[in-house]
């Protein structure tokens, strides 16, 4: 499974959700898209819980977030 890399950390609210549910409509089935952003992405869980989406997020030393989200099978 190859991942899809989108950096939305000089974006300001609410662009990054608008690029992460861009990017996620576009993805071919069976990819993952890997996101670099500042804060922890709280809205988004609810909407990609309802598209039927899965997501991991991890806490960088540097203070910003790795999120990967991918289609639940």
């Amino acid at each position: 499974m190859r991942d899809i890399s989108l950096d939305v950390c000089a974006l300001a609210p609410p662009e990054p959700m608008q690029r992460v549910l861009e990017a996620l409509g576009a993805m071919a089935p069976r990819r993952r898209l890997a996101v670099l952003i500042e804060r922890e992405p709280l809205p988004l869980y609810r909407i990609l819980d309802r598209r039927g989406y899965r997501h991991c997020i991890t806490r960088r030393p540097d203070l910003r977030y790795d999120l990967l989200i991918w289609r639940a099978a």
